[in-house]
């Protein structure tokens, strides 16, 4: 089950740490790995405040729409 969870994840974080080091170098599974570990921070961080970010995200295409239904009833 956490197989498919983080395989994405990693495929992802080495798709994104081989433009930073080559697949070749000592170091690209420890790259591999931070990137991995920025991903899985920002999911869980999207997660937590999914609320609050939709609320937000919302309220601005309300103010932004009854902007512009005011600019075409002029």
């Amino acid at each position: 089950m956490l197989n498919l969870i983080f395989r994405p994840i990693m495929i992802l974080a080495a798709f994104i740490a081989s433009y930073f080091v080559a697949r070749d170098a000592v170091n690209f599974s420890i790259v591999q790995m931070v990137v991995a570990l920025l991903l899985i921070a920002g999911l869980v961080g999207v997660a937590a405040f999914w609320e609050i970010l939709a609320d937000r995200f919302n309220a601005k295409k309300r103010t932004a729409g009854d902007n512009q239904a005011l600019l075409f009833e002029k």
